[in-house]
């Protein structure tokens, strides 16, 4: 299977691809070479294509895994920077174990035990983190090449067909994407997806914000606002234990403004402990009302503010506690212990397994959708 799999990235080294959005050349406003995210796996051409919009915001996305690859935002003194955290060719998203800007799917999050159930019928997945099922297996649709429609200079769609059995996960699901970059500097994400046997279905982004614009830099003084009164702890595996608490005087408290770094190596807090950090789901205030704010990221260093909009019950912030300095990304940057943080949201993690939780069970005949908006302004 390696053989195969890396004589394809070979083979599809010799082709070539035209973005007609993309800047003069291939290099886009980032600083990424179109070439080098050209290439083929399993019959299917990968390539990056390039959103912009009239206020000079730009969007890099493959579609392989329909991962954000850059996001290129004015800081508060008009100088653009790339705020989120990946690679620079596709080489290397394929050969290094990541999620960098994913599209996370059939499940994000967590299924524990690696099993679930749907009308008695008992299904077994890949266990791949702590003994659990962690965001589709080892193979989620982060490694799967999504076939790409661009519609637009804003707007990208990506389509996939997860076959019945995929990763264990009963059902062929027709997935769709849709990426819009609007003029007021939002990523706007659709997921719909519909199935021809019950299965379930929790799609997300995970992508790495940085917010300093800077690599080498650590998320300690970003601040962060969840609008979330409570969250659902975890065990020392990271899976839930079916609790919903309240933040209420716990380092778990964001519903105002608060340093990343202040309260995270708290040994006093068990929760915190278990997550080596901050890597848990928060239960949004929100209700689905995608007119609200759900969570803001700010640096006071670049004045760059990060809102984050969406219809799903649920966000899992992430604080990069396992990044190690092992992975070498953009510009040959080594990226640090907590250089970002990931706001995924979602619906809550094992829910297949706690019934009592907002469902994601999909059955023929109906339709998944979900949405989220990354709205990007500066404070000045």
């Amino acid at each position: 299977m390696k053989k195969t799999f890396f004589a394809a990235i070979a083979a599809g080294m010799l082709f070539a691809a035209c973005n007609p959005t993309a800047p003069v050349g291939n290099l886009t406003e980032s600083g990424l070479d179109k070439k080098n995210f050209e290439t083929e796996l399993n019959g299917k051409k990968t390539d990056l294509y390039v959103l912009t919009n009239p206020s000079g915001m730009e969007v890099c996305i493959t579609n392989y895994g329909g991962r954000i690859v850059s996001v290129m935002v004015p800081d508060k003194e008009g100088k653009k920077k790339d705020v989120v955290l990946g690679f620079d060719s596709i080489h290397d998203y394929i050969t290094i174990s990541n999620n960098y800007g994913a599209l996370i799917g059939r499940y994000g999050n967590r299924i524990g035990n690696g099993t679930f159930e749907i009308d008695g019928n008992k299904y077994d997945l890949p266990k791949n983190n702590f003994g659990h099922t962690l965001h589709g297996g080892n193979r989620g649709f982060d490694t799967q090449v999504f076939d790409a429609n661009l519609v637009s200079d804003n707007v990208l769609e990506l389509t996939y067909l997860s076959k019945d059995g995929e990763e264990g996960f009963p059902g062929n699901l027709n997935v769709k994407v849709t990426y819009i970059l609007s003029e007021d500097n939002a990523i706007q994400i659709k997921y719909e997806a519909e199935t021809d046997k019950p299965t379930v279905v929790n799609l997300t982004n995970h992508s790495y914000f940085n917010m300093d614009g800077d690599p080498n830099s650590t998320n300690t003084d970003w601040l962060l606002t969840i609008h979330a009164d409570q969250y659902t702890p975890i065990d020392s595996t990271f899976m839930t234990t079916g609790e919903i608490l309240t933040v209420e005087s716990t380092p778990m408290d964001f519903r105002t403004p608060t340093a990343i770094g202040a309260r995270i190596d708290d040994a006093t807090f068990t929760q915190l402990v278990n997550g080596k950090g901050y890597d848990h789901n928060w239960v949004l205030n929100t209700g689905g009302d995608i007119s609200k704010v759900a969570a803001t990221l700010e640096s006071p260093k670049t004045g760059i503010v990060l809102d984050v909009y969406t219809t799903e019950p649920g966000m899992q912030f992430y604080a990069g506690n396992f990044m190690e300095g092992t992975d070498k990304g953009k510009k040959g940057i080594v990226y640090k212990h907590r250089t970002a943080a990931c706001l995924e949201t979602q619906k809550y993690p094992d829910t297949p397994n706690k019934k009592d939780w907002p469902t994601t069970t999909l059955r023929p005949g109906e339709k998944y959708q979900s949405e989220t908006i990354f709205k990007f302004s500066v404070k000045k």
